[in-house]
């Protein structure tokens, strides 16, 4: 843990919001590969950094165990999980099949101030450099929409699930450029701005499916990072 998380924590009172906030932490860091897969942590070592007792810590570890992302290997220790590249792609599958209805009912529904909305949003995209705040940039965007069509709650229960295809995406960035990524952005508003619920539906599905692209690259750079990665093969077949 760094200095300003170790501050961050020590600054609210109470075990219960320390627990919390741990855990939201390590899982950020967890998703965005701070702590890549088979990091080892140490329940001590994180309560000494965060001068806290151990159970706030280890009531953390319990939630991000039950997450799927740490693995208590006894006589061992507790590490981060590899990238269950089975998760991976059936979260891909249903964000797909979800967000294609999204972006029709946001073409249908959207009124001027959703159009500037989505506009302005990829002015900060083009803007900006670093990737880290770039994936955060995206998934505004995307929680944009589901404002937008009415499904903001669905966009809530679909972002808790998507853990692991994000770990894999936060992976995937150094691979993906970003004028792609922009220019997919810029298909799905410019189609929802006209009003167009099937080209809006095309351009979603087309950026969605862009991961089932980069995937083997990544796989081939880091195979130690995702377990079960027979089914990308039986996947891509399936879904030529």
């Amino acid at each position: 843990m760094d200095p300003a998380s170790t501050e961050a924590l020590s600054a609210t009172g109470g075990q219960a919001p320390f627990a919390a906030q741990l855990h939201a932490r390590l899982r950020q860091r967890i998703i965005r590969g701070e702590l890549p897969p088979g990091t080892r942590l140490s329940e001590q070592e994180i309560a000494d950094q965060c001068a806290l007792s151990r159970q706030p810590v280890r009531e953390a570890f319990i939630r991000l165990a039950g997450e799927g992302l740490l693995e208590v290997r006894p006589q061992r220790g507790t590490f981060v999980t590899r990238i269950d590249m089975e998760w991976v792609l059936c979260t891909r599958f249903i964000r797909e099949s979800v967000e294609s209805d999204i972006a029709r009912l946001a073409a249908a529904r959207a009124q001027p101030q959703d159009r500037e909305a989505l506009s302005h949003q990829i002015a900060r995209q083009e803007a900006e450099t670093e990737p880290a705040a770039l994936a955060q940039l995206d998934e505004e965007f995307h929680a944009t929409l589901a404002g937008i069509a009415g499904k903001a709650m669905v966009w809530n229960h679909l972002h808790q699930m998507k853990m692991h295809l994000d770990r894999a995406r936060h992976l995937l960035t150094a691979m993906t450029p970003k004028d792609t990524m922009l220019a997919q952005h810029r298909d799905v508003a410019e189609a929802i701005a006209a009003g167009d619920p099937d080209r809006a539906e095309a351009a979603i599905r087309q950026h969605l499916r862009r991961v089932l692209l980069d995937l083997p690259g990544v796989l081939r750079l880091s195979p130690d990072y995702f377990t079960k990665t027979d089914t990308l093969a039986e996947t891509l077949a399936a879904e030529a």
